[in-house]
């Protein structure tokens, strides 16, 4: 059985930090590049950032750019997306989704999708 299932989300005050873990089973996790999507109320799912299969390329959307940091632990089959410096504007349900190989940005061509983790930034 196919599984994604993320954690770490929660209430944060502007300026700090989460980790989010996003933990694979059921398919082949060294194949797949992990993406992170997120979706606000009211508005489109959007791609946040990913990180290849095999090299470990990195990608990010320009507003998190300097403040997010993902990586992947392959032994752990586990991706995780650190975040800084957090802003009101980040609040949303965070997904991951995993694509074959490479990363894509357009949420259609995942083949997997985790269940999501609210991330709410306030003070």
């Amino acid at each position: 059985q196919v599984q994604l299932v993320e954690s770490g989300g929660g209430l944060v005050q502007p300026g700090g930090s989460l980790r989010l873990s996003c933990t694979a089973s059921g398919f082949t996790f060294d194949y797949y590049a992990i993406g992170w999507f997120r979706q606000a109320p009211g508005k489109e799912r959007e791609w946040v950032s990913c990180i290849s299969s095999q090299d470990g390329s990195t990608y990010y959307v320009d507003s998190v750019k300097g403040r997010f940091d993902i990586s992947r632990d392959h032994a752990e089959k586990t991706v995780y997306l650190q975040m800084n410096s957090l802003k009101p504007e980040d609040t949303a349900v965070y997904y991951c989704a995993a694509t074959p190989i490479a990363c894509e940005t357009e949420f259609f061509k995942y083949d997997y999708w985790g269940e999501g983790t609210q991330v709410t930034v306030s003070s």
